[in-house]
């Protein structure tokens, strides 16, 4: 090789697309290859995330990896799938046309996966084909021959095991190569169809100047999905090659040839033939997925895996974080009393002691526990066992209109609403879209839980109360969301937004061993988010709301409660009284109710600054927030915070829309602000009323 050969294969530098059905490791391959080096944002003029990643050659030169949405073919059905075949096909001025593909799929399931590698090989491109999930063969009496395989499509085929980090250097050497092989891939279109494709073909080639065969796959394609998603910042199909297309399809009606499924059946039938060559199977009895899947998605044991699953975390929740919150508490009390006796009495000493410390301090307790939450919810995922969930959801999403498609979205904002939302971008019906993404902030995310603990602590003493109680309780909340959320689909699906009983379609990944080192480092970016957000947000929240809780000052023989009442806070919190009193919330919960609306988790900061700036004992010594809520009276001396109290606290936040951050994704994901008003008003209302339904039902019963 001559010197001057070698220096150009150094500097040249690729782009890959990393594209592979749901479910197949894509995203751990990506993560794997690229490790910090990402960079993430949106497709321009679509809300679909776009991840790009740097991946170094053993030359040293920098590649780009783009990761495409997972998509089963290339007839998309849905926005994310569009533009994974847009970026494909060089239809997005906004994102280069990949020089490579990196097509991943999973060797458990190789014949289904290799339709949309059959498509991707029609473009005629350098492609490197992942065969992941090696390790699960052999429990499933599969052998793939990937020498035959990779001899029959003349491309580089890697086995793989992606979790493990198996085949990756071989990966990176097969991506560094200069003079990646095309493939020699070939197969037969249907007589009937053949002149339509070559007329297609040359229509592309000449209106948008694709090259050969990139233009022959976009006219099978064409042919092929009778329904194409179109999103905007794409290309659009030229009216001279629609006017051809529309001609055959008329033409073929006539005469009564179904030529898409003409096309997509041979289509299979090569596939099939490929798959008879290199895939052996043996007969080694029910594989251990299908076993545990007899119980896990048994339309009654199923339910009772799951109902046992959730009552297990909230009693870890409760159980395993108690030490390490005691520990922070310890802390955050040490911190306080060094301030106290550092500093003489005033405003800078309360600013620190009871805006800063308290503000911050209160909501970094529940940090354990979130992040218990979020590990359990981490290790289901990772094992497989949240499709399940999803699956035997299906049969009561079909009794409300939805199907379990969109529990998937519902699941995740289990974690974040926000997620949540965004990932119904994969639900093909645009009604059950806006569906999903109303009802989904319904779903208790995390930061509900530093409320429901609070309440439950204040509500439920732990030396009087057992754990399988406070435990109950968290599961009612829970529980109390997700039904609600099922409730309003229904009645969205039988009156906003009408439409046909939708149908899933959904692949059950095999079970996995816990992937634990990937769980810690999502769990480690999930306290990291936290804690900018408690050093940030409800920083600046807790230093502004005990400014308007301290001044304008009154006289200085006030006690704290009439100072506080006298406040800018106060004030405020006299004005709402009135509509929130019904509720059994006095005008102090009410500071906390509206300084909330930025973030749920900030009524448990707000209501530590008002609570302690409207206590006298918290001027001279500390004590936990639980204590003071239990403190704290109406003027006539009734308890403030009594168990029906905090029952209805807990429901009112479980239904009301408190979070702004959701608001702003909700109007960006459904491009108008029409769905986000609405949002706010159904949800706010339906938590006034049934707060007041409870408290009131609650007081005649004498609770």
């Amino acid at each position: 090789m001559s010197p001057n050969f070698t220096s150009a294969s150094q500097s040249r530098s690729f782009v890959y697309a990393l594209v592979g059905n749901p479910n197949c490791g894509k995203s751990t391959l990506f993560n794997a290859l690229t490790g910090l080096k990402q960079k993430v944002g949106n497709y321009p003029g679509v809300t679909v995330e776009k991840k790009v990643g740097t991946v170094y050659s053993q030359h040293g030169t920098p590649m780009s990896v783009i990761d495409l949405p997972g998509t089963y073919s290339l007839a998309s059905r849905s926005p994310d799938e569009a533009v994974t075949r847009d970026v494909l096909l060089g239809r997005r001025p906004d994102t280069p046309t990949p020089d490579r593909i990196l097509c991943i799929v999973d060797a458990t399931s190789l014949e289904r996966s290799l339709y949309l590698v059959h498509q991707i090989l029609d473009l005629g491109r350098p492609l490197i084909l992942v065969v992941n999930m090696m390790d699960q063969t052999s429990q499933n009496g599969i052998h793939i021959d990937i020498d035959r395989l990779k001899q029959t499509l003349g491309i580089p085929v890697i086995a793989a095991e992606a979790t493990k980090g198996k085949g990756l250097i071989e990966l990176k050497l097969a991506m560094s190569r200069l003079d990646l092989p095309l493939s020699k891939h070939a197969w037969s279109i249907p007589t009937e169809i053949a002149l339509a494709v070559a007329e297609l073909q040359a229509s592309l080639t000449a209106d948008s100047q694709k090259l050969y065969l990139t233009a022959r796959a976009e006219a099978l394609l064409l042919l092929t999905d009778q329904s194409p998603i179109q999103v905007e910042g794409s290309k659009a199909i030229h009216p001279r090659t629609s006017e051809i297309l529309n001609t055959w399809q008329k033409r073929w009606s006539k005469e009564g040839i179904d030529w898409a499924s003409a096309l997509v059946q041979s289509r299979y039938d090569a596939i099939s033939k490929l798959c008879s060559e290199v895939v052996e199977e043996s007969n080694v009895g029910p594989a251990l997925t299908d076993r545990i899947d007899a119980v896990v998605t048994h339309p009654i044991l199923g339910w009772l895996v799951l109902g046992v699953a959730m009552v297990l975390i909230f009693l870890s929740i409760f159980s395993l974080a108690e030490y390490p919150m005691n520990w922070i508490d310890q802390q955050i009390t040490l911190l306080r009393d060094l301030v106290k006796a550092s500093l003489p009495a005033g405003d800078l000493r309360d600013l620190i002691t009871n805006g800063a410390i308290a503000g911050v301090g209160s909501v970094l307790v529940f940090l354990p526990q979130i992040l218990i939450l979020f590990f359990f919810i981490g290790l289901l995922e990772s094992t497989g066992y949240m499709a399940r969930a999803a699956f035997i959801m299906d049969r009561l999403m079909n009794r409300v209109g939805l199907n379990g498609r969109s529990f998937i979205p519902m699941l995740s904002s289990y974690a974040c609403a926000i997620p949540g939302i965004m990932s119904t971008r994969t639900i093909e019906d645009e009604k059950d879209r806006i569906i999903t993404i109303l009802i989904s902030p319904l779903m208790s995310c995390s930061a509900r839980l530093p409320v429901y603990l609070l309440m439950i602590a204040a509500f439920v003493p732990s030396d009087k109360v057992p754990l399988l109680t406070k435990a109950s309780l968290m599961v009612l909340m829970y529980a109390l969301g997700t039904f609600g959320a099922f409730g309003f689909a229904w009645l969205f699906k039988k009156t906003l937004l009408k439409g046909s009983q939708p149908k899933m379609m959904m692949e059950l990944p095999p079970y996995h061993l816990p992937h634990i080192k990937q769980t810690l480092l999502q769990i480690v970016e999930r306290m990291w988010v936290f804690l900018r957000n408690a050093g940030s947000v409800i920083l600046t929240i807790s230093i502004v709301l005990w400014f308007l809780s301290a001044y304008p000052k009154a006289h200085d023989s006030v006690s704290a409660q009439e100072q506080l009442s006298h406040s800018f806070a106060g004030k405020a919190g006299h004005l709402l009284e009135p509509v929130i009193k019904p509720l059994g919330f006095d005008w102090r919960i009410g500071i906390g109710l509206v300084s909330s609306f930025a973030a749920r988790e900030i009524f448990v900061s707000s209501t530590a600054v008002v609570f302690s700036s409207s206590d006298n004992t918290a001027h001279t010594q500390t004590q936990p927030l639980r204590l003071a809520l239990r403190n704290a009276h109406w003027p006539d001396g009734r308890m403030l915070f009594t168990p029906l109290v905090c029952l209805c606290l807990m429901i009112y936040y479980v239904f009301a829309m408190q979070c702004m951050s959701t608001v702003a994704v909700v109007k960006r994901e459904t491009n108008t602000w029409k769905w986000p008003l609405f949002q706010i008003f159904y949800m706010t209302g339906t938590a006034w009323i049934l707060t007041f339904l409870v408290y009131q039902i609650g007081t005649l019963l004498g609770f």
